[in-house]
């Protein structure tokens, strides 16, 4: 795609605001850009190095020992060895790849447990809060288990935080999710834009939440700071881009080599990324 037909792509998606489409209208609207914009002919990034690391832990503490052993995935006592569980000890963000190549953003004092046949049993449980990048399986739901709530997955993104007064809360940033509670026949439906909160008083409500963050005619090196600030990256432009203005619309759990292919495809600029000095450089 050309720099004149990205331009008219992404006044497009700016000009969707929520008073005049929906937030389906939105997605549809930016998938069919990003479609457009990274065809697969267009490999011009370079990463320099990637790794993806995950630790399998099997100790616990005494009250979350607890909460597992009542877990949905371990009703059968077959399954109870074969569980897997991973914990995120560390201040900052873990990102772990499941069997199906699904991934997870697993918050600090977080932990997911899933057993091991998991490409064919995609049922995963949460004890604190997660970011969920799902692979689309219609053979094989993906459901998440989180104090008595159910998150069925009927779309791709969103997150999941319980915490330890027993309230859970989704939000929902791409696709489409069920929610339901133990014991109770209804169900909620959720769209972008909208997180399912349960509380302890066993109330439910439903709300609506902004997914996206907008640069108006903003200069570039304030889009560089966005990624520093919510990605870790450090951004460097040529210094003849510092004052250039962009606007755009970004989803706020959009990943981050989606937005350095739309700066690079848009500014015509070539990328490497060094994964290990976290650093990206446009050329």
């Amino acid at each position: 795609m050309d720099e004149k037909k990205i331009e008219e792509e992404l006044k497009k998606i700016w000009d969707e605001t929520p008073i005049s489409h929906s937030d389906n209208v939105k997605e549809a609207s930016w998938e069919d850009f990003q479609s457009k914009a990274f065809s697969p002919k267009k490999q011009k990034f370079k990463i320099w190095r990637y790794t993806a690391a995950a630790s399998v832990l099997l100790l616990m503490g005494i009250g979350v020992g607890i909460y597992f052993n009542r877990s949905p995935l371990q009703n059968n006592r077959q399954l109870s060895s074969n569980v897997i569980e991973i914990e995120n000890s560390t201040l900052k963000v873990k990102t772990v790849f499941l069997p199906d190549s699904s991934k997870v953003e697993l918050n600090p004092n977080s932990k997911i447990s899933y057993v091991n046949n998991f490409e064919t049993n995609r049922k995963i449980e949460v004890i604190g809060e997660a970011y969920f990048k799902v692979k689309k399986d219609k053979k094989h739901p993906f459901q998440v288990f989180c104090h008595e709530t159910t998150t069925t997955v009927l779309g791709t993104s969103f997150t999941v935080k319980g915490n330890k007064q027993s309230e859970v809360r989704v939000s929902l940033y791409e696709g489409s999710v069920e929610m339901s509670i133990k014991n109770q026949s209804k169900k909620w439906i959720l769209v972008p834009g909208e997180t399912f909160t349960y509380g302890k008083d066993n109330e439910t409500t439903v709300t609506e939440f902004n997914r996206f963050t907008d640069f108006d005619n903003a200069k570039l090196t304030e889009v560089c700071t966005y990624i520093k600030e919510n990605y870790g990256y450090k951004t460097t432009l040529p210094q003849e881009f510092d004052n250039q203005r962009i606007t755009i619309r970004i989803n706020k759990k959009e990943d981050l080599k989606i937005i350095v292919q739309l700066i690079s495809e848009m500014y015509n600029l070539n990328f490497e990324i060094n994964e290990e000095l976290k650093v990206i450089a446009f050329q």
